[in-house]
C-alpha cells in the first residue's frame, strides 16, 4: 500500500475505535450524493431531493442498529415507516404556527422519552426528530407531500441495501472478545493456583502462578482500556450490551478477588480440599462463560450445568469448613493468635467469595445471551430477557417508572421538547429564511449541561463560521463551474461523518456546514451571500439551546451522576446492613423468622440502574468533563462490590439450616451488628459527601478488639455437643470476612471521591 494510505489508516484507527464513524460516513458518502443526483437530474424534484438527501443522511449516519443482520433490517424498516408518518404529521402541522409549535413540543417529548423503553428507540431518537423537524420548519402545500414521501421512501430503500452490502457492522459487541479473554485468563489462573496449593508432584511453582496472575491483570487492563478509551461507551444501548457493561465492573471485581486469593510468595496456607474443588468448578464456569461470550446465540445449557456443579461444590465446602476451625486449642490471647484463628478459614472464604462472584458473572452473561435471542417485538419494546408479561406491558411499566422528578430521562425529554418548541417559535416569529437551520442549530448543541451547552454553542458557531467561510471562498473560486460541486459533495459528506468522532465537535460542525453549502448550491448559480445567512439562523438555534439548558438543568449530567451515586451508595449500604441483621436473626439459639431484606435488595438494584442511566448521560454529554472518568468509574464499580458483599451475606444465611441448642451467642451477634454498623455507616457518609454536604471520611482501620471478641465468642458459644465448630461459626466468620472485603474497598473509593471536594 502507499505510505500515505497506511498513515491514514493508522490515524483513523487511533481516533475512531472500531472504525464505527468511518463506516457510517463512507456509506453515506456513497448513497446520499447518488440519491440527490437521481432526484434532481432524473425526477427533477427539489422536494424529493431534499428529503432523499436528509433521509439517507439520517438513516445511515445518525443511527446504527446492533444485533444480527435480520434484526437490523427490521429496525430500519420500522425507522422508515416512522419517517413516513412523521413527514405527514410535520407537513400538516406546519400549516398553522401554533399547531407547529405544539406538535413540535409533543413529538419532541414522545420521541426523546421513548428512548427509556428500549435501545432501538433510544438509538433512533435523533433520526426521528429530524424526520419531523424537516417538514415542520419548511411549510409547503399538501400537493408536495407525495414528493416528500417519495424522497424518504428512496432513502429508506437505499439504507436497506447499504446496511448489509456496504461494509456491514460486525455482529459481536466490541466488549465481548476482551471480556472472554479475561474469563479464560482467570480460569487458567485458578487452575494453576489450585494445582500449586494441592502440592501435587508436578505442581507449578510460585513463578508460574505469578505469570498466570500477570496474564489475568493484563487481560483485565485491556478490557478497561476498551471500555474507557473513548468518551462514549464502545458498545450499544441494548439489554445485552448493558449487561456487558455491567460485566466490565464484575470482571474487574473478580480479578481483584483472584489476585487476593493467589498463593502467598512463601509457604502453603492450610489446604482445604473442598476449596480447591470450588476453584476448579469456578474455572469451568468461567470457561463456559467465555464460550457463550464468543457465541452469544449459542445454547446456554453447558454454562448452566457447570453453574449447578459450582453451587453444589460451594455447599459441600460450607459443610466441611467446620473442621478447619481450631476451637479445641487454648484461647489466643495475642493479636497474632486472633489473626491465625480467623485466617484458618481464609482459603475457604476466598473460594466462597470467588464462587459467588463467578456465579454473578455467569448469570449476567446468560442474561446477555438471552437478550440476543429475543424476538423483534421484544427488542423494540424493551422486554427484559425472561421477564414476565407481554412486551407492551413491560414497555409501559418501564416508561411509568421514569415519570418521577429525579429521572434523567424525564429531564432530558422535557428540556429537549421545550427547546425545540422555542426554536420553532423564534423561527416563525423572526421570519428567517430556511427556518430548518434554526432547528438544526438547536439539535446540534442541546445537551444536558448548561455550561457544556454554552461551550458547544461557541464551537458550533465557530465551526459554522469556518465552514461558511470555506464554502463562500470555494463558491467564489469556482465561479460558474458548478459541476465541480458534484465531485466535492461525496468528499464533504465523508469528512462530515468522520470529523465529529475523530477530530472535534467544531470540526464536524464546519464540515457539515460546508456539506450543506454545497448541497444547496448544486444546480444553482453559486451564491456566497446565502452562506452568511446560515450563520444568523444557526446562531438563533444555539442561543435557544443555551437558554433552555440553563433553565432546566443548571449543573448538567455531572450533578445527576453525583445524586445517583449518593442514592446508590445509600441503598447498597442499607441492603448490606439489612443482610447482616438477617444473619443476626438466623444465628441465635432459636433462629428468628426475620424476613430477608429482599425489598432493600430491589431498591439497591433500582438505584444502581438509575446510576447507570445517569452515567450513560454523563458519557454522552459533550464538552469537558468536570470529573475524571477513571475516578468516576472507580466509584461506580464500588457499588458493584458493595452489593455483591450484601448478596453474598444474604445467600450465605439463606442456606443455613442448623438448629442446635446452645448459648445465646449474644456476643457474636453484637460483633456482627457493630461491624456492619461501622461499614454501612462509612458508606452512608460517603453518599453524603458525594452529594456535596460534607468531606470524605478516612477509610476505616481494622478493629483488633472486635476480632478478639468474635474469636472468643466463636470458641465459647459456637460449638456443638462434641466440641466441634458449628456451621453457624463458619458463617459468622465468613460474614465478617465479607464486611472486611467491603471495608478494603474504602481507600480507593475515598481517593476517587476526594478530587470532587475541590472541584
Amino acid at each position: 500500500m502507499p505510505r500515505w494510505w497506511t498513515r491514514i489508516q493508522v490515524w483513523l484507527r487511533s481516533h475512531d475505535p472500531e472504525l464505527a464513524a468511518t463506516r457510517r460516513a463512507a456509506r453515506t458518502a456513497l448513497v446520499m450524493p447518488a440519491l440527490f443526483a437521481l432526484c434532481t437530474q432524473v425526477f427533477h424534484s427539489s422536494a424529493m431531493a431534499t428529503f432523499a438527501a436528509f433521509g439517507s443522511f439520517s438513516m445511515l449516519l445518525l443511527v446504527e442498529f446492533t444485533g444480527p443482520m435480520v434484526q437490523r433490517l427490521r429496525a430500519h424498516v420500522g425507522l422508515a415507516v416512522a419517517w413516513l408518518l412523521l413527514i405527514c404529521l410535520g407537513t400538516l402541522a406546519a400549516r398553522e404556527s401554533w399547531v407547529a409549535v405544539t406538535a413540535t413540543v409533543v413529538v419532541g417529548f414522545v420521541v426523546l422519552f421513548s428512548g427509556v423503553v428500549s435501545s432501538v428507540l433510544a438509538g433512533a431518537s435523533t433520526a426521528l426528530l429530524l424526520a419531523f423537524v424537516l417538514p415542520v420548519t419548511t411549510p409547503a402545500p399538501l400537493s408536495q407531500l407525495p414528493e416528500r414521501l417519495a424522497g424518504a421512501a428512496l432513502a429508506s430503500a437505499a439504507a436497506l441495501l447499504a446496511v448489509p452490502l456496504l461494509w456491514p457492522r460486525p455482529t459481536a459487541d466490541p466488549l465481548s472478545a476482551p471480556a472472554a479473554l479475561v474469563c479464560r485468563a482467570a480460569a487458567a489462573q485458578l487452575r494453576t493456583d489450585a494445582s500449586h496449593l494441592a502440592a501435587e508432584a508436578d505442581a507449578p511453582g510460585v513463578r508460574t502462578c505469578r505469570d498466570a496472575a500477570d496474564e489475568t491483570a493484563v487481560a483485565t487492563a485491556d478490557l478497561r482500556t476498551a471500555f474507557d478509551g473513548t468518551p462514549y461507551r464502545p458498545t450499544g444501548l441494548s439489554a445485552g450490551s448493558r449487561a456487558l457493561v455491567r460485566l466490565v465492573d464484575e470482571l474487574t471485581w473478580l480479578s481483584t478477588i483472584v489476585a487476593d486469593s493467589a498463593p502467598p510468595p512463601g509457604g502453603h496456607p492450610v489446604c482445604d480440599p473442598q476449596a480447591l474443588v470450588v476453584r476448579q468448578a469456578a474455572a469451568s464456569v468461567l470457561e463456559r462463560t467465555a464460550d457463550l461470550l464468543d457465541a452469544p446465540r449459542g445454547s446456554p445449557d453447558a454454562l448452566r450445568a457447570e453453574t449447578a456443579r459450582l453451587r453444589a461444590a460451594m455447599d459441600r465446602m460450607e459443610r466441611s469448613a467446620t473442621a478447619l476451625l481450631p476451637v479445641h486449642l487454648p484461647g489466643p490471647s495475642t493479636e497474632p493468635g486472633v489473626r491465625a484463628f480467623l485466617e484458618s478459614l481464609d482459603m475457604s472464604f476466598r473460594a466462597q467469595e470467588l464462587g459467588f462472584a463467578t456465579l454473578q458473572i455467569a448469570g449476567n452473561v446468560d442474561l446477555a445471551a438471552a437478550a440476543e435471542r429475543r424476538s423483534w417485538p421484544e427488542r423494540l419494546l424493551g422486554l427484559e430477557p425472561g421477564g414476565p408479561g407481554r412486551p407492551l406491558t413491560a414497555a409501559c411499566e418501564r416508561a411509568v417508572a421514569h415519570l418521577r422528578p429525579n429521572s434523567v430521562w424525564l429531564h432530558n425529554s422535557l428540556r429537549g421538547a421545550v427547546g425545540l418548541g422555542i426554536a420553532v417559535t423564534l423561527a416563525l416569529q423572526t421570519g428567517v429564511q430556511h427556518s430548518f437551520w434554526v432547528l438544526l442549530g438547536t439539535l446540534s448543541v442541546l445537551r444536558s449541561n448548561a455550561l457544556s451547552t454554552g461551550q458547544n454553542a461557541i464551537r458550533a458557531l465557530g465551526g459554522t463560521i469556518a465552514g461558511s467561510v470555506i464554502g463562500a471562498g470555494l463558491l467564489q473560486l469556482i465561479g460558474h463551474h458548478g459541476t465541480v460541486l458534484w465531485f466535492l459533495l461525496p468528499v464533504a459528506v465523508l469528512i462530515a461523518g468522520i470529523a465529529p468522532a475523530a477530530v472535534s465537535f467544531a470540526a464536524g460542525q464546519a464540515a457539515f456546514t460546508f456539506t450543506l453549502v454545497i448541497l444547496f448550491n448544486i444546480n444553482q448559480n453559486p451564491d456566497w451571500h446565502i452562506v452568511l445567512l446560515r450563520v444568523q439562523d444557526i446562531g438563533i438555534g444555539c442561543a435557544v439551546s443555551v437558554l433552555v439548558g440553563l433553565f432546566f438543568w443548571p449543573r448538567g449530567a455531572a450533578a445527576a451522576v453525583d445524586r445517583a451515586l449518593a442514592e446508590a451508595y445509600t441503598g447498597s449500604a442499607r441492603y448490606l446492613a439489612g443482610a447482616v441483621e438477617y444473619a443476626v436473626g438466623r444465628c441465635g439459639v432459636r433462629p428468628t423468622a426475620a424476613d430477608a431484606p429482599l425489598e432493600e435488595g430491589r431498591e439497591a438494584a433500582a438505584a444502581a440502574r438509575r446510576l447507570d442511566d445517569a452515567f450513560r448521560s454523563f458519557l454522552a454529554e459533550r464538552g469537558a468533563k468536570p470529573v475524571s472518568l477513571a475516578d468516576l468509574t472507580t466509584l461506580v464499580t464500588g457499588i458493584v462490590g458493595l452489593r455483591l458483599a450484601a448478596d453474598a451475606v444474604l445467600g450465605l444465611w439463606q442456606r443455613a439450616s442448623e438448629r442446635h441448642a446452645g448459648t445465646d451467642r449474644a456476643e457474636a451477634r453484637l460483633v456482627l451488628l457493630g461491624a456492619a454498623g461501622r461499614v454501612a455507616g462509612w458508606y452512608r457518609d460517603l453518599a453524603v459527601s458525594l452529594a456535596g454536604r460534607s468531606a470524605v471520611r478516612d477509610p476505616l482501620p481494622r478493629d483488633p478488639a472486635a476480632e478478639a471478641s468474635l474469636v472468643e465468642s466463636v470458641r465459647r458459644d459456637l460449638r456443638d455437643a462434641d466440641g466441634r465448630a458449628s456451621d453457624t461459626a463458619v458463617r459468622v466468620i465468613w460474614t465478617v470476612d465479607h464486611l472486611n472485603a467491603a471495608r478494603r474497598l474504602q481507600p480507593s473509593l475515598a481517593a476517587a471521591a476526594r478530587p470532587g471536594e475541590t472541584a
